[in-house]
């Protein structure tokens, strides 16, 4: 008798159950349901993970050479790499993790009508509907961003745009993943009240994605966007069926790879009104940076790499069940608090920021980065540990940031310190202040550091309350923003390997 043409998935803790063709690829199924792809499906990232429980994944050649034996007869599987031939039952607890959105009042000038905000960012997305004239949150939807399945990083994205004559198809699939949000919204509100606009914010390589503008620019020195001013559309023209056929607006760039998700932070935070020195931090794969007060700001750009949301960490993770989300030293002692409450089974990023802060205040590892009395590896808890390549990933992440941010302040002539940092995102909501300063990542004191959340998201809210033409195109704010390229300073290069070394003296 033939073998089946379908073979049944399941997916755990999820409960999902589907059916595949036989000999089909994992892959596009399991981004639907939040497995990632960083490096876009090319086996070099080994973060699509996912764990055989019942059933046959049978390993190839290649994945036995990347995971190695142990992590192979435990069930581990590349996702990108693996095709369905029999039932299977896949465990990809790991990748259940929440999509920071935003639940901040602010002051706004009421108007009538109904306004969708929407922070498009390189991993996830997040829109809102609002009432515009109660500032009410009616309505949110979040997903992973549908480009994810083609790499993680802002790069990966650009390299398929122009290498692989991908922008119509990546413009296409982002397009039709916030109009999938836009569906998603309760219908009541939207039979009431017209839609009156629609505002996205995002960095700037999401922002020529989703516009259609080839990146090719951004593919090379200086790094300057092909457009970085105000883009238009009618829903329509978008594929977006909402009444009224809304006006669409992406707000402007500020230079590089400083987009206007850090423009709208900049609303957020308020920096343009601050009289004392202030700044934020989004602390991602692509880290930006703003120093300044009402007299003018300085922002910059640098690739601080994916350590912090656990990117090529042996055991990385996001902050999701099974993740060491902080470590600490109590009477000598380890202790790894466990998302889930469960065994551990990974590291995200402020974890690996408590554990490295961990390991220099035990002696552990010392300032240069490498672990003390010839130890090769740092057992955690569950079988998690760190390796030496894991503090080095950390090191060159923080380096570069910390390295931005003493390029800016030397930049802004300012001699007095910032009396408020604000850390915008997930990561920067999550770390310990006082492990990031440890590591040398914040060299500011405690209470001068301010978790802020979803400042892209807020900033974009608050833009739907610019009603008048000239607001939104935020030319007053952009002539007082200076955009600094941090390579092209003649001490980039000492500062960055200066601050790659933990702080000495603790």
């Amino acid at each position: 008798m033939p073998p089946a043409s379908f073979v049944t998935i399941r997916l755990e803790p999820l409960g999902e159950v589907f059916k595949l063709e036989r000999g089909a690829a994992l892959r596009d199924i399991l981004f639907q349901h939040g497995v990632e792809f960083p490096c876009g499906g090319r086996g070099r990232c080994m973060r699509c993970r996912v764990r055989v429980l019942r059933g046959e994944l049978p390993s190839t050649p290649e994945e036995e050479q990347i995971l190695g034996p142990r992590d192979i007869a435990e069930g581990w599987r590349l996702a990108c790499r693996s095709s369905a031939y029999a039932d299977v039952t896949l465990d990809i607890a790991q990748w259940e993790a929440p999509i920071l959105a935003d639940e901040t009042a602010f002051a706004f000038t009421p108007r009538s009508g109904l306004g969708i905000a929407v922070d498009l960012g390189t991993t996830t997305l997040v829109a809102q509907l609002l009432d515009l004239e109660t500032g009410h949150v009616l309505g949110v939807g979040t997903a992973l961003n549908p480009q994810a399945a083609h790499g993680s990083d802002v790069m990966s994205r650009v390299h398929m745009a122009v290498a692989e004559g991908g922008l119509a198809r990546l413009t296409a699939l982002i397009r039709e993943g916030i109009g999938a949000l836009i569906r998603g919204f309760p219908q009541a509100p939207l039979e009431e009240k017209p839609v009156c606009e629609v505002v996205l914010v995002g960095n700037t390589v999401m922002h020529h994605l989703f516009c259609g503008i080839d990146p090719e620019p951004l593919s090379h020195y200086p790094f300057d966007p092909a457009c970085d001013g105000l883009q238009s559309f009618q829903a329509q023209e978008l594929g977006w069926e909402i009444p009224g056929d809304p006006l669409v607006q992406f707000l402007p760039c500020l230079g590089g790879f400083v987009g206007s998700d850090i423009l709208a932070g900049i609303l957020a935070a308020g920096l343009l009104g601050s009289e004392a020195p202030a700044g934020l931090l989004d602390l991602g794969t692509n880290g930006e940076i703003v120093f300044g007060d009402r007299a003018g700001l300085l922002c910059a750009s640098t690739a601080a790499g994916p350590a912090f949301e656990g990117g090529r960490i042996s055991m990385g993770m996001r902050a999701s069940t099974g993740a060491i989300t902080e470590v600490s030293l109590e009477d000598g002692n380890l202790r790894c608090h466990v998302l889930g409450n469960v065994t551990a089974r990974g590291i995200c990023g402020s974890g690996l920021v408590d554990a490295v802060a961990a390991g220099l205040q035990s002696g552990m590892i010392a300032s240069s980065g490498r672990f003390t009395g010839g130890a090769k590896e740092w057992p955690l808890a569950g079988g998690v540990k760190l390796l030496q390549r894991d503090v080095r990933e950390l090191q060159l992440a923080k380096g570069a940031i910390a390295a931005g941010i003493r390029i800016l302040l030397r930049q802004s002539g300012t001699k007095e310190a910032p009396g408020k940092v604000y850390l915008a995102g997930a990561f920067g909501n999550y770390v310990s202040h006082a492990s990031a300063r440890r590591v040398g990542l914040l060299d500011f004191p405690p209470e001068a550091v301010a978790p802020a959340g979803n400042t892209a998201l807020l900033g974009a809210k608050l833009a739907l309350f610019r009603t008048e033409p000239e607001e939104r195109h935020f030319d007053e704010l952009r002539r007082k923003v200076r955009h600094v390229r941090l390579a092209a300073d003649p001490a980039f290069e000492d500062t960055y390997v200066d601050s790659m070394r933990f702080p000495e003296g603790y």
